[in-house]
């Protein structure tokens, strides 16, 4: 059992492991004060897009594959055509992004869900 969620082995800024990824580029999960935020940098059209940054909240990781008993964010967007509610957790060394994205724009287009992964790049 966990008893204090300390999130240190999150921190830093990540890759995505795809480079043919259209999706997340980058994160960065920082410590700021009491508080742990998450910033999500995604490729657009012409430039990089950059979410605003959002705080997290800390969760104990019960997982049982491998045994592992770690900490795990969750992070939530309002961005302005749609909410992406994200799950953050470090998986074997690898950073693992699920994202929830539901459309608020009644453009007709699919709520859908998303994992992608990310290696350590300091």
């Amino acid at each position: 059992m966990i008893t204090s969620a300390n999130p240190a082995s999150l921190l830093g800024r990540w890759l995505n492991t795809n480079r043919n990824t259209r999706g997340i580029a980058e994160s960065v999960i920082a410590n700021d004060g009491d508080d742990i935020t998450v910033s999500i940098t995604t490729f657009g059209d012409n430039e990089p897009v950059r979410w605003p940054i959002a705080r997290a909240t800390v969760l104990a990781n019960l997982e049982e594959e491998a045994g592992q008993r770690t900490v795990a964010l969750l992070a939530k967007y309002e961005l302005d055509d749609r909410t992406v509610d994200t799950h953050v957790r470090v998986n074997k060394g690898v950073l693992v992004i699920v994202l929830y994205v539901t459309f608020n724009d009644n453009s007709g287009r699919s709520n859908y869900l998303n994992r992608e992964f990310f290696y350590r790049a300091d």
